[in-house]
């Protein structure tokens, strides 16, 4: 059925940029920065537009067929250090995040990250706004250092690995194309966070995938759906 999630939800993975920390803009406008030092005319905003969802090497490979050569071979660690940095300084949780993740352990309802983000840059991220406790080092799974960014489902399809569940029990929680495709491709149920004013992704609709505003209507639509085991 399409706009409904499947049924025996058993694991929740939460995309990191855009769902539950608010850096995906200050990211692309640090990156799009960068971008400007080494000879590109991007601004800011065509950053947040060209950049989101995307992990460094595509951005870097981006770059260097648009200047027409390599860059130095630093670049990516510069690029990294940079990004990990900035994030330290001043990124805020997306609103409602850390509310449902509350809720999510309150009712005992696994949940894991899995993002084009580093892990360093994701602990940068959770222990400035304090997700970090209710997030366990070993439940953020990064594609970037698997060296299979999204839309790979790599990432996601690790993340149900390691829970022990199957892809049709997981509903991972996305807000970029890129990443809601690599949820398609995993045959997992996707909610993407996005405004009703924003255009959905190209290949919408699929079975599973649902459209929210706000994190708060989350909860209200996994209930439903979840396990019998993980039901109250």
């Amino acid at each position: 059925m399409k706009d409904a999630l499947r049924a025996g939800i058993k694991l929740v993975i939460f995309d990191c940029d855009g769902v539950l920390i608010d850096s995906e803009a200050p990211a692309c406008r640090g990156t799009a920065r960068f971008a400007r030092s080494v000879g590109l005319d991007i601004s800011d905003e065509e950053g947040i537009a060209r950049f989101a969802g995307k992990a460094l090497p595509q951005v870097i490979a981006e770059m260097e067929a648009e200047l027409g050569h390599s860059l130095p071979p630093d670049t990516h660690a510069t690029m990294h250090a940079n990004l990990v940095a900035l994030m330290k300084q001043g990124v805020e949780p997306i609103a409602g995040a850390i509310t449902l993740l509350e809720a999510l352990k309150k009712r005992h309802i696994p949940v894991r990250v899995g993002s084009n983000s580093s892990v360093m840059e994701m602990e940068a991220k959770f222990g400035h706004t304090g997700m970090d406790r209710l997030l366990a080092p070993e439940r953020i799974h990064s594609a970037a250092d698997m060296g299979a960014p999204k839309p790979d489902p790599a990432v996601y399809l690790h993340g149900a690995a390691e829970e022990g569940v199957r892809p049709e029990q997981t509903v991972v929680i996305e807000d970029s194309d890129t990443g809601a495709e690599a949820a398609r491709r995993a045959g997992m149920s996707c909610i993407l966070l996005r405004p009703a004013s924003h255009p959905l992704p190209p290949f919408w609709p699929v079975e599973g995938f649902v459209r929210v505003e706000h994190l708060d209507e989350v909860l209200p639509l996994l209930e439903p759906v979840l396990a019998p085991e993980l039901k109250q």
